[in-house]
């Protein structure tokens, strides 16, 4: 057994739809009586690429003692007829990949130069940054997942000006501490309301998991918005929620 993260399924969000269990990179969830289940933790890698499959939302990220992971499990992925109490059909074929991890490799051309940088304060990592510091005081509050800042060329105008900044990659950083941390800039600061920025890929779904789980336990209702980015930089989805 280990501490890890691994996933949690919602059985009342949960719907029965089915399309989680091929985007399992380990074969470690499974319909069972109409719901996803987990029905092997050595089988998830913790890694969250499923979370984008679920239209409910029922998949979530949890840090917890479970058995470490071992690899996909055998035959995984295999092709085999669907009867309603099964799983979907799972075409074979290579091996899966990681959308987070994936190769690939972009042309570019006139790239713009770099314009004067907008970040006003240091440390920007989460686990780094103290609740208490005076720049987090009446702020517009940015949450970056690492990457963006690479894949937007005009990150600092579009996203990080006259805002703070604290950045986290939720797909190697725990997402309790995160949320932890991000909770008590929430409770000891009158933040005015919080941008976050992630990318498409799956894994990155866990940093708007963290800003939710922030919200709730601080207590505070906040306007929020939420800007996903293409790995070329383009914006996918924006919205606006609230923190319930």
């Amino acid at each position: 057994m280990a501490r890890r993260q691994i996933i949690k399924i919602d059985q009342e969000k949960c719907d029965g739809c089915g399309k989680c269990v091929p985007s399992c990179a380990g074969g470690a969830i499974r319909m069972v009586d109409g719901k996803a289940q987990l029905v092997a933790e050595k089988f998830c890698d913790g890694l969250g690429v499923c979370l984008g499959a679920c239209p409910q939302g029922a998949l979530l990220l949890e840090e917890r003692e479970a058995e470490e992971f071992e690899g996909p499990a055998p035959g995984w992925p295999v092709a085999r007829e669907h009867k309603d109490h099964e799983s979907p059909a799972v075409e074979a074929g290579p091996a899966f990949v990681c959308p987070g991890s994936q190769m690939r490799q972009f042309s570019r051309r006139d790239v713009p130069e770099a314009g004067p940088s907008a970040l006003s304060h240091w440390p920007v990592k989460l686990r780094l940054v103290d609740s208490k510091a005076r720049f987090l005081q009446g702020a517009e509050l940015l949450v970056a997942a690492d990457c963006t800042a690479f894949a937007a060329g005009d990150f600092h105008a579009r996203f990080l000006s006259g805002r703070a900044v604290v950045c986290s990659c939720p797909k190697f950083e725990s997402l309790e501490e995160s949320a932890a941390r991000l909770t008590a800039i929430l409770k000891e600061n009158d933040i005015r309301g919080l941008t976050i920025v992630n990318m498409e890929v799956p894994c990155c779904q866990g940093l708007i998991q963290v800003v939710r789980q922030a919200l709730v336990a601080s207590g505070k209702v906040l306007p929020v918005t939420i800007c996903t980015l293409g790995v070329t930089g383009q914006v996918v989805q924006q919205q606006r929620i609230k923190g319930k």
